[in-house]
């Protein structure tokens, strides 16, 4: 018997794609990968600035946490609030008009004088950074079915970059011009994507808009969590694989900070370089779910993440350990994120905004449960109970798995 993702797939391929009126072609692909990681990376270029803007603004360490903590919270609204707007309005033009208003976030943030000001544009920056996910609705929507695994995977691939880079490029930047400059860049670049998108995006996506209001469409986002099995089992599998790589990626700064490497914040930044080879399993799984081979790939994926812990609780003996958990364990988070996405997207083509809207607010929900896990244990038990943590999430979403097979 095929699994979900599977039969689902097969539907999908049996009643044909609403992208296939237009061909999209693999430098079109590209450009939504390059534009997915340059909106998602500003959710994470104020991780590397934050100690400068404290001095700036004269804010307290509570203060300066804030940053990070409204960047998120306005991506986690955006995820609700604006990106189920792509089932309703023409992409194209939301798109569009997403990344000049956040062209407009970057500015205030860049130009800010009082610590008031610079709050509010985090805010805003990160409301506005889920045209990624925008994007990567309307990629699939253009992707023909038989070829939609691989559309999202490359997609995928370029958000992967834009996260793991955007500390080693915004240190890079800052060390050569100031903080400020950061941000400057990346309005130039966004307003540039903006004007690029405009003129090589089609006037229209294939499936028409729905007929819902604003508040209908937010509340059909729920609806379909309750309608659509595999949907849920999907969004728990996000947020247990992204529970456990923010248990890593807000962890491991602590111990390579202390005795034996006492390696410097441009040093431990680095290490998202080795992260990036996970961008090469968003494509491979792309791929495998258009071989309709989506149940495995999750399978296989699930129990690589599990076995990544491993080497990683080795992490203090040597560096060695961590690099080959590092890329174990991002392989594995990424072959999974690319199958949900690619999975629950055929499920209702017609609802793709909502439905990876939606998913993605699990992804944030379990970022945030592991980022504030790992901070909190390592203080209390150090770095092997972090990594008992991790292995734990990993281990429960490989069960849940074992018992579905979805």
């Amino acid at each position: 018997m095929p699994g979900n993702g599977e039969a689902v797939t097969r539907r999908t391929e049996a009643r044909g794609g609403e992208g296939s009126a237009y061909v999209l072609s693999r430098g079109v692909v590209v450009l939504f990968a390059v534009a997915c990681g340059a909106a998602v990376a500003n959710v994470y270029y104020s991780q590397p600035l934050l100690v400068t803007m404290g001095h700036d603004f004269a804010m307290s360490p509570a203060l300066v946490g804030s940053v990070v903590t409204l960047t998120h919270v306005g991506y986690g609204l955006g995820l609700f609030l604006l990106v189920p707007l792509g089932d309703l309005a023409d992409r194209r033009r939301l798109i569009v008009a997403q990344l000049l208003l956040l062209v407009m976030a970057l500015t205030v943030v860049a130009a800010a004088r009082t610590a008031a000001v610079l709050l509010v544009g985090m805010a805003a920056t990160g409301l506005l950074a889920v045209v990624t996910q925008t994007l990567v609705a309307f990629a699939a929507s253009l992707a023909p079915p038989t070829g939609r695994g691989r559309v999202v995977g490359l997609v995928t691939s370029g958000v992967v970059v834009g996260i793991l880079l955007a500390r080693t490029a915004s240190g890079l930047i800052a060390d050569l011009a100031g903080w400020r400059a950061v941000y400057l860049a990346s309005a130039a670049l966004t307003a540039l994507l903006a004007l690029v998108l405009y003129r090589v995006l089609p006037r229209h996506s294939g499936a028409p808009p729905t007929t819902l209001r604003y508040g209908q469409l937010l509340r059909s986002t729920i609806t379909l969590f309750a309608q659509e099995r595999l949907l849920r089992l999907r969004a728990l599998f996000g947020l247990l694989i992204f529970a456990a790589f923010s248990t890593l990626w807000s962890g491991v700064a602590l111990p390579l900070s202390e005795a034996p490497y006492f390696l410097s914040h441009g040093a431990i930044g680095a290490l998202g370089l080795v992260g990036v080879v996970g961008a090469l399993a968003a494509t491979v799984a792309g791929r495998l779910n258009d071989r309709g081979l989506s149940r495995w790939t999750t399978g296989i994926a699930l129990g690589l993440l599990t076995a990544s812990w491993l080497p990683l609780a080795f992490t203090r003996a040597s560096l060695w350990a961590l690099v080959v958990g590092v890329i174990l364990l991002d392989l594995a988070v990424q072959a999974v994120h690319v199958t949900n996405q690619t999975l629950i997207y055929a499920l209702r083509p017609d609802a793709g905004s909502r439905l990876i809207g939606g998913y993605m607010v699990f992804y944030s929900i379990g970022s945030a449960t592991g980022a504030l896990a790992a901070t909190s244990l390592y203080t209390v038990a150090g770095w092997g109970a972090v990594c008992v943590l991790g292995a734990a999430f990993s281990a429960l979403a490989l069960l849940v798995w074992t018992f579905t097979r979805d």
